[in-house]
């Protein structure tokens, strides 16, 4: 069984950011997909591989894959359901 990375429906290229805005950024492209399609996130961030780990489990989107190379992380994010962090208003997420 050979394992393969997913197919994204969407990627979003977040060279240059950190938290809270590669969350913010993140939430915003996971509201315009559907429920189960894939996004992937691209960042330059070294704390990002924690920070959308942990924002991921608390999300209700699910983390399929994350790595990086040559200095730049590459996540695959399911759509989940709407869970009440999802659904914060995206102002409340950057306080």
């Amino acid at each position: 069984m050979q394992l393969s990375t997913p197919t994204p429906h969407k990627t979003i290229d977040l060279s240059g950011l950190r938290c809270p805005h590669l969350v913010v950024a993140t939430m915003k492209a996971l509201r315009s997909l559907e429920c189960e399609q894939i996004l992937q996130v691209i960042t330059t961030d070294l704390n990002s591989p924690s920070n959308m780990t942990a924002w991921s489990r608390q999300s209700g989107h699910q983390l399929l894959e994350v790595y990086d190379e040559d200095g730049r992380f590459y996540f695959f994010f399911r759509r989940g359901e709407e869970t009440a962090v999802s659904s914060m208003p995206l102002e409340e997420v950057i306080e």
